[in-house]
């Protein structure tokens, strides 16, 4: 009996800086777009653990580090300590924009650019020091992996990567951010990109009504229920051995403004993370949930094939589309 496909749900807990570049009058939104308390109930982080805990779900959150410049080691520090609490791993997560907030000269000057894409080594190389050394201090360890922020991507980032022993990386997602080098065009599996192993997020396509079949990546807030069990089935089928998912925890609210004013509940996420995570522990037999820090020693050392022609029928387009439009247009769907 083959073993099972391995799914990581990756979540990309960061901060929002709500506005507070354009207009001084506001301010960055800390837990308000992390834990996204509800009537007292916390539908974003908390969500996520309590759900996993009660699936036995294994995820990575990758946990966005130099907002400690604007809000110091709280309150991202806790939430760390939240999630460590809850048996679950995390890793870096990297937007260079909150460096704009720095106020030591000797650390020097940042713009408010959020790309880890193209930048100079040295000024790429600082900026993922810089995040690891707050990662470190809130975590304990340091990051067996890195992801950087809009999965903005280029190969100066391996190099950086690679002269700084972080062994795992999962920068790419095509739909999300194309990067312009061929090496980096990965759909899914495992690439070893100047020593450091890539694992992008799973990428598929499905023909649109132009007749073009777009890159899709496989995200919680974008794709179906019934797309997401086709996707796990087929992948299963074929023999795809690994297949990684992107979130964030905002992703299960609704918001009517950039400051998180006014949220509710989205029930619709929220239920597509359930759905999956009950199909994954029922199904064991062919699948299984693993996370980054426990696979490191496995993963830095076994490539596995980019899939590129992995595709769905149309169907599912559609009923993604109508399933998203509607949430998107109904508060209290």
């Amino acid at each position: 009996m083959t073993k099972p496909l391995e799914v990581t749900i990756t979540i990309d807990t960061k901060f929002i800086i709500g506005g507070a570049f354009d207009d001084p009058r506001k301010k960055a939104v800390g837990n308000r777009a992390a834990l996204c308390e509800v009537d007292g109930k916390g539908q974003g982080v908390d969500f996520l653990l309590e759900t996993f805990n009660k699936y036995d779900t294994r995820a990575s959150f990758f946990v966005e580090c130099v907002n400690y410049f604007y809000f110091g080691d709280e309150p991202m520090q806790s939430i760390v300590r939240k999630i460590q609490s809850a048996g679950q791993d995390t890793q870096l997560h990297i937007h260079p924009c909150w460096l704009n907030f720095n106020q030591n000269p000797e650390i020097g000057r940042f713009d408010t650019n959020d790309a880890c894409s193209g930048r100079s080594y040295e000024e790429l190389k600082k900026i993922f020091e810089l995040s690891i050394e707050v990662f470190e201090r809130w975590t304990g360890k340091r990051p067996e992996a890195i992801r950087t922020g809009n999965l903005m991507v280029d190969l100066n980032v391996y190099k950086v990567m690679s002269d700084l022993n972080i062994p795992l990386a999962s920068n790419v997602g095509l739909e999300i951010f194309k990067p312009k080098e061929g090496e980096l065009q990965l759909f899914s599996g495992r690439s070893k990109i100047d020593d450091v192993m890539e694992v992008p997020v799973f990428t598929y396509a499905d023909k649109d009504i132009m007749g073009r079949m777009p890159a899709k990546s496989l995200q919680i807030a974008s794709c179906s229920w019934p797309e997401m069990r086709y996707l796990l089935k087929k992948a299963r089928k074929n023999g795809i051995e690994n297949i990684v998912i992107h979130t964030h925890p905002f992703e299960f609210i609704k918001r009517r403004d950039e400051q998180y004013l006014e949220i509710t509940r989205n029930r619709v996420n929220q239920e597509r993370l359930e759905n999956l995570c009950a199909f994954i522990k029922e199904h064991d037999q062919d699948f299984t949930t693993v996370d980054f820090g426990s696979q490191v020693d496995v993963w830095k050392n076994t490539p596995q094939k980019n899939i590129n022609n992995f595709r769905i029928p149309p169907r599912y387009r559609l009923g993604r589309m109508a399933n998203n439009f509607i949430n998107a247009m109904i508060w209290n769907y």
